[in-house]
């Protein structure tokens, strides 16, 4: 039986955090800011966009954990993402981590930053600074809701999760929790993406980093909603060591899968749902690959399908057009025998050897499609190893949002 479960709460569930969100006014209405407070020194790690015109906030906090294993605080805005702003926007990224430092009594190397919102747009430092000491001045083991709401920026839900696992033969009990944010401008290698992490756990920042990018590979890097990458996708943790477990040291060890799995977990509910929230979304599709040769090769097929904004939009339709599907499969890059690929929508098998079963109808796809839920599965037949990638339908109203977001 695993250790690990669902538990309440997000990024304030483990021992030690602490947060607040408030309201700076960069956005139009809502909270717009939020930190993120540990009481005691943790270890940190990071995951950050492909983007190569990565915003001010991800080139200097990539800079510090290069240096560093160390951060004790978080401060991050939404409504504004301080990308492609220059010698402006770094001086405004450290400006923000020197603020939240100088209230919180520590080194501004000690904490981190992120922002979200509209590119190209100098950041109003007068509300930042506001912003800022409101935030500090309401830290508290309660803020994990205002914090999640913070951040958020077309999502129409705030995102949170937590879990916790026993570890090691005196089943310690050690907990993690997170928030993010994202609802347009996601595809795998992240997007207009962000992910707070948290955990008491006692690992060294060799271990955490490891089992960060292990997550984020079968979590964040597995989710699209439209196939754009961002400019300031980012993904944080910090692991403060308040639980008293014997430290993580070894990436071998059963402690170290334990606690991987647990990570893993809590980041596919968060990288779910954001798929979820996706911009006018009315379904989640999942898309699972079985039977390849490799892990990378379901990987592949299975963001290829995901990816394809003429299955998004057959979903959507309630359109049991399978041809969308078996085409993405094809067009993936990955060798396919055609004639041992089979495909279900739903739990109707729908195409058997690569070609239509007589016996499926159209109305038992319709069917399927019509669910919250939608699962595409796709059996290769050439293997064992598999892979799960999670999007939502593209419907008229992503166009709205996105043709009114700056305006």
């Amino acid at each position: 039986m695993s250790s690990i479960r669902k538990v309440k709460g997000g990024v304030t569930a483990a021992r030690g955090f602490k947060a607040a969100g408030v309201r700076c006014g960069l956005k139009s209405k809502g909270k717009d800011l939020a930190v993120i407070y540990s009481e005691g020194e943790a270890e940190a790690a990071g995951v950050f966009t492909t983007n190569r015109f990565a915003a001010a906030p991800v080139r200097l906090c990539r800079r510090r954990l290069q240096r560093q294993t160390c951060a004790q605080s978080i401060v991050v805005n939404a409504g504004n993402a301080n990308a492609c702003t220059g010698e402006r926007g770094d001086a405004d990224a450290a400006a923000m981590a020197e603020q939240t430092a100088s209230h919180l009594g520590l080194p501004p190397a000690e904490v981190l930053v992120a922002s979200t919102g509209i590119i190209g747009v100098p950041m109003d430092r007068k509300k930042i600074e506001r912003g800022i000491a409101a935030a500090c001045r309401s830290l508290s083991r309660k803020g994990n809701d205002s914090a999640a709401r913070a951040i958020m920026t077309t999502d129409l839900v705030p995102k949170q999760a937590a879990r916790k696992l026993l570890l090691g033969r005196r089943r310690i009990p050690v907990l993690l929790g997170g928030i993010a944010k994202g609802s347009g401008m996601i595809h795998p290698n992240l997007a207009t993406m962000l992910a707070f992490l948290t955990t008491d756990a006692a690992i060294d920042a060799k271990c955490l980093r490891r089992a960060l990018r292990a997550a984020v590979e079968d979590s964040f890097n597995m989710m699209t909603v439209d196939g754009d990458t961002s400019t300031n996708d980012t993904v944080l943790l910090l692991a403060n060591g308040q639980a008293g477990n014997r430290r993580i040291t070894n990436p071998r060890s059963p402690d170290y899968e334990q606690f991987l799995s647990a990570l893993k977990d809590l980041c596919q509910d968060l990288a779910i749902q954001i798929a979820r929230d996706g911009e006018g979304a009315t379904r989640l599709i999942r898309v699972v690959v079985e039977g390849a040769r490799s892990r990378e090769a379901a990987r592949v097929v299975a963001k290829s399908v995901a990816g394809s904004n003429l299955v998004k939009t057959a979903v959507f339709g309630g359109d049991p057009n399978w041809g969308r599907i078996i085409c993405a499969v094809g067009y993936s890059g990955v060798p396919i025998r055609p004639e041992r690929v089979s495909l279900w929508i739903g739990r109707t098998l729908i195409v058997r050897g690569g070609q239509p079963r007589r016996q499926a109808t159209a109305e038992a796809a319709r069917k399927a499609l019509a669910g919250k839920e939608v699962c595409l599965r796709i059996a290769l037949g050439q293997g064992k190893a598999s892979a799960t990638a999670w999007t939502c339908d593209l419907t008229y109203d992503y166009i709205r949002i996105n043709a009114e977001y700056h305006t």
